[in-house]
């Protein structure tokens, strides 16, 4: 591919450069490096001048450091003269703060779109954001993908004749329903009430639990609780066999020891738009790489062809 160059940050340099496998470029290098001030400063290492500029930066822990990496390398890229920069965020973890819902509090997810958008980004490629809505914070463009083929296609290796897909909660109901046709089960949700960050109640679940196997669905999981909360109903309500599946495995305070030891959850299915260190792999986790499917956006994005045409037709 001519006239490309993609770059990453510190987040997750190694999803970075498997994408840039898939699409048969160089992963063109970039130096961080900190002045006494504690201050960062960007410098990307290969030519942008009237180039197409993919920058890949998930934000993930330390998140505010990650997001002033990807501010700087905007600003760096445009200042290069790059012809267009699109940011490549599997994860955007501000999509969580998207209302309102208590006095004198910000809208972090618009902030945060409004700052990427003033460093210079041109468009967005994002990948299962928590809200719908997140998109429309954006001023320019966002393709917005989801992992849903990938985490169908693992799951197509079982006996899927017993199956409802459920979703700890009415929000994330309609991905839940999408995900059950593409596997076709049936489907159930949640009644969920949140107290706090990690204090959730389910009081029930609406569908057809007994007898049946589950797969729990969620859009990331970071401390759990929700899902703890969750297995407790499906156990009350006499579900067969239990598995988790969900994009973003932040799996932050010891998540993922909590979800594994519980005996009755065969698997933990998550995809690496996220980093998950080596020793946490392995045991009951599958982490699925996501990185194709990144790979042919960008490509489709450069080359001016249909993203949306990803969710119509399996990506090569």
């Amino acid at each position: 591919m001519r006239d490309i160059a993609v770059f990453s940050g510190s987040a997750h340099p190694g999803l970075a450069a498997e994408v840039c496998a898939h699409l048969g470029v160089p992963l063109s290098p970039a130096r961080v490096s900190r002045f006494a001030n504690d201050c960062l400063e960007v410098q990307l290492q290969a030519n942008c001048r009237e180039r197409d500029v993919f920058l890949i930066q998930p934000l993930v822990a330390p998140v505010q450091e990650n997001l002033v990496e990807l501010l700087l390398m905007c600003d760096a890229a445009r200042g290069a003269s790059a012809s267009r920069i699109t940011v490549v965020m599997p994860h955007y973890s501000y999509a969580r703060s998207d209302k309102k819902d208590a006095p004198r509090i910000s809208i972090g997810g618009r902030l945060v779109a409004d700052l990427l958008v003033a460093s210079g980004a041109s468009r967005v490629l994002a990948m299962t954001l928590h809200s719908p809505q997140v998109h429309g914070f954006f001023s320019v463009p966002v393709d917005h993908l989801h992992a849903l083929r990938e985490l169908a296609e693992h799951f197509h290796q079982y006996d899927l004749s017993r199956t409802t897909v459920v979703s700890p909660d009415l929000g994330n109901a309609k991905e839940a329903a999408a995900f059950a046709r593409l596997l076709g089960v049936q489907v159930a949700a949640g009644a969920k009430q949140r107290f706090s960050d990690d204090r959730v109640q389910i009081s029930s679940v609406i569908g057809e639990i007994a007898g049946r196997d589950v797969i729990v669905l969620d859009d990331e999981i970071a401390k759990g609780s929700t899902v703890l909360e969750l297995l407790d109903r499906l156990r009350e309500l006499g579900a067969r066999t239990i598995r988790i599946a969900c994009t973003h495995g932040l799996f932050a305070a010891g998540a993922l020891k909590r979800l594994s030891a519980e005996p009755d959850v065969l698997e933990i299915v998550c995809t690496n738009t996220v980093p998950v260190p080596e020793g946490e792999r392995g045991g009951k986790l599958h982490v699925l790489s996501i990185a194709p499917a990144l790979a042919e956006a960008v490509r489709r994005i450069h080359n001016g062809e249909s993203v949306s045409a990803l969710f119509e037709n399996p990506h090569p």
